[in-house]
């Protein structure tokens, strides 16, 4: 056993050294990663002019009904892009995303008409809603609900505006579009470190005949498997940790979890990532065989697995199916973890899930490797 890890450890020294020699390996593993995330950071972290919001109408009165069907014909030429909606909770849940800046609710009393005669007129409070940690957004569209309202007043004539927008923060603090979507950039980056670089860095050290000596040392698939899978683990939470330095200085990402459940987690997917690595660079004889199962591995999970589109946004058929993506519960806990302030017990399935694949990817790495 001792003789077993000696020849493990030793692998990784060697390896750590060659990779810190290799000035190609450090700018795609440091450079290009960060060069990726100030793109992305870039687009999703412009504000929008307009505001996206939705319309909760409690009101049965006909004053109620006109006034929200005036505000969807008008909204192509007006800065409030109205959302369709099912109810208050999926609104909340929507703003809580930032796919909505704010929630306009009419109130049951809204539009009840108070007077008789010539002074009979709707009254009521149009409420604006708004996630807390988002008070300049409350207070544009507060201003812009109370435009609204003093131009139907005036239209009426009257002089005491019975109608009026009243602002008010509610739920948890809203994510901005970034803190999102980083969540899916970092779960993308384990995977480019562990697929894309280990699939075709295997296949020309086989070339090279560098394997074939080990083998003659002798040194078992398990000694190798095992010591590059540690060497790049290292490597690719280095690279993680970059990212998260940056997003957190130059985007103002707000980390909203435990940073030790976001560790634990990071570490296994790491893990897990570099194993499909290994799995697809030790099975390929040559590049021409890892290129294309890369990419037959890799492109599902991409766009799979929530990374980049909300898996919300897939049709009924196609979310069953992203649960048998590796790179799901790594998505899906990331976001738990950073934005929702999931705790471990939240996780569990995820990390679970995560181990799971662990083991069966790595049984056969093992397995299935070839010297050369």
């Amino acid at each position: 056993m001792k003789k077993y890890w000696t020849g493990v450890f030793g692998q990784v020294r060697a390896q750590q050294k060659r990779f810190i020699r290799d000035k190609m390996s450090l700018f795609f593993t440091f450079l290009f990663p960060l060069i990726f995330l100030l793109v992305f950071g870039s687009i999703f972290n412009n504000q929008s002019t307009s505001f996206d919001i939705a319309i909760i109408n409690n009101s049965q009165t006909e004053f109620a009904k006109s006034f929200v069907k005036g505000a969807k014909d008008n909204a192509k030429d007006s800065i409030l892009k109205i959302k369709d909606v099912k109810d208050m909770d999926e609104a909340r849940e929507k703003m809580k995303r930032s796919e909505l800046n704010g929630i306009i609710e009419l109130p049951s009393d809204f539009g009840k008409v108070k007077g008789e005669g010539r002074d009979a007129r709707p009254t009521g409070t149009i409420n604006v809603l708004y996630a807390k940690g988002s008070e300049q957004t409350g207070s544009a569209l507060t201003a812009v609900m109370n435009q609204i309202a003093n131009k139907i007043n005036m239209h009426m004539g009257q002089p005491e505006a019975p109608l009026k927008a009243a602002g008010k923060a509610v739920g948890d603090e809203q994510l901005k579009s970034f803190d999102y979507t980083f969540t899916g950039l970092l779960a993308f980056s384990l995977m480019s470190m562990g697929i894309f670089g280990l699939a075709n860095q295997m296949p020309a050290e086989k070339q090279r005949g560098s394997y074939r000596r080990l083998r003659a040392a002798p040194f078992t698939s398990g000694q190798l498997i095992i010591s590059m899978a540690i060497h790049y683990t290292i490597i690719s939470l280095l690279s993680l940790t970059m990212m998260i330095v940056v997003g957190m200085l130059l985007f103002q990402f707000n980390m909203r979890g435990d940073w030790g459940i976001f560790v634990l987690m990071a570490v296994l997917a790491a893990f897990m990532m570099v194993g499909l690595g290994l799995l697809i660079g030790g099975w390929a004889k040559n590049e021409n065989q890892s290129a294309p199962l890369s990419n037959l591995i890799s492109f599902p999970m991409m766009f799979l697995s929530g990374a980049f589109f909300p898996i919300y946004l897939f049709p009924e058929w196609l979310r069953g199916a992203t649960n048998f993506i590796p790179m799901t519960p790594i998505t899906e806990g990331f976001r738990l973890v950073m934005t929702e302030h999931a705790g471990l017990v939240d996780v569990l399935p995820q990390i679970g899930t995560i181990a799971v694949w662990i083991v069966v990817i790595y049984i056969a790495a093992i397995k299935l490797f070839r010297w050369e």
